[in-house]
């Protein structure tokens, strides 16, 4: 089945600041802190990025955190030195499940499993443009990352409650039809805006022909990003162009600028994404223009 583009060569640019899998111990350069963290949107911003991806992390740890204050901090600053700027906060940590080595009934070491509501307390408090709706239930790694399709109709409504518009996460071919079932039942509203996670190793695999399978299997009005994790991040960020789609990269992503060499930022990474997709005929769009195609109202300062 063809598919028409879904974009008319403006291409928009997410960029996912720190993540939840990343660690200090894989590169020095992931922004940690509240701070850093605005720091880091701010310049991939100013690089061409009109979305930014947002987790937080614990200031004195550097491991993930759900903490309402520490988004708070981030919202806040970034509202105030870049109200244009569309804020897409995780609801994406919460969901994993660790089987104890004794008793697989028993929720072992590395267990954060989360009522749903409290997954995105910080969605209604800081009413963001858009918060991410992760469908999947699937092993990753070890361990066993788990969405019921109650607990993700409960996300749903507190999200589109705060006036945020979900992203739909995607990681593999079922999820798409728990999409559909979500539309029809009226937990979703077209069009929707999803994205395909490829690349992570029990999931989506990284290929044109997974994107354009993945892409085929959408409503005819969905907006789409196909993601790349780890080595496939540029591979993807082409060919989610070349399929219709937008495009995301960042440390949450993908940490090497090329092989071996690490970046030392996430405007790094945005600035080499924007050369692909210039180089293939595409434009980044403005904060503006992201705005506009997404529906979103213009923000004044605050």
């Amino acid at each position: 089945m063809s598919r028409a583009l879904h974009h008319d060569g403006t291409v928009i640019l997410t960029c996912a600041i720190t993540g939840n899998l990343t660690r200090p111990e894989h590169t020095p350069y992931l922004p940690i802190t509240p701070a850093q963290i605005v720091e880091s949107s701010l310049a991939a911003a100013e690089a061409g990025a009109s979305i930014v991806h947002i987790h937080v992390r614990d200031p004195q740890t550097g491991r993930p955190s759900m903490e309402l204050e520490h988004y708070a901090e981030v919202v806040d600053a970034l509202r105030k030195a870049r109200p244009d700027l569309i804020l897409n906060l995780t609801t994406g940590p919460g969901g994993r499940f660790v089987p104890s080595e004794d008793n697989p009934r028993i929720a072992g070491p590395g267990t954060t499993l989360m009522p749903p509501e409290a997954r995105v307390s910080h969605i209604a408090a800081l009413k963001p443009e858009i918060a991410t709706l992760d469908l999947n239930t699937m092993n990753s790694g070890g361990e066993v990352v788990i969405n019921t399709p109650r607990n993700v109709r409960l996300m749903a409504k507190v999200i589109r409650e705060a006036g945020a518009i979900p992203e739909i996460e995607l990681f593999d071919s079922g999820d798409i039809a728990m999409m559909h079932d979500l539309l029809a039942d009226g937990t979703l509203e077209g069009p929707v805006l999803c994205s395909f996670v490829l690349g992570v190793k029990y999931g989506f695999q990284p290929s044109p022909e997974t994107v354009l399978y993945a892409r085929n299997l959408l409503p005819q009005d969905a907006r789409f990003t196909a993601i790349g994790i780890g080595r496939s991040t540029f591979a993807m960020v082409a060919q989610s162009f070349l399929a219709g789609g937008h495009a995301r990269v960042g440390l949450e992503d993908g940490i090497y600028l090329s092989r071996g060499q690490l970046a030392q930022s996430n405007a790094e990474l945005v600035t080499k994404a924007r050369r692909i997709i210039e180089d293939l005929g595409g434009t980044l769009a403005t904060t503006a223009q992201a705005r506009a195609k997404l529906g979103f109202p213009l923000r004044a300062k605050p």
